[in-house]
């Protein structure tokens, strides 16, 4: 049997590329969720334990708060943008 995801609105920001950061991004970044290395790296807490995002990839806030890092050719293939919902 072949399932398709439901339409979601997830929020996600470039790592080390989008100048603005959100306030999700702040907030787990100032409860330790999110640390970031000079190196251009960041570990990120998520539901399956913590996981590293390198430069350029996608840091993902889900429907719950849950974060969860993604490679740009993943996020492109799953994602689009979505400007006209709050």
């Amino acid at each position: 049997m072949k399932y398709r995801k439901k339409p979601i609105v997830i929020e996600a920001i470039r790592f080390m590329i989008d100048d603005y950061l959100p306030d999700w991004f702040m907030d787990n970044l100032s409860q330790n969720n999110i640390i970031t290395y000079s190196n251009g790296m960041c570990d990120i807490k998520t539901l399956e334990g913590t996981m590293r995002a390198n430069f350029g990839d996608y840091i993902i806030c889900g429907v719950n708060g849950e974060l969860y890092p993604c490679k740009p050719d993943i996020f492109e293939k799953t994602y689009e943008v979505c400007e006209d919902v709050e």
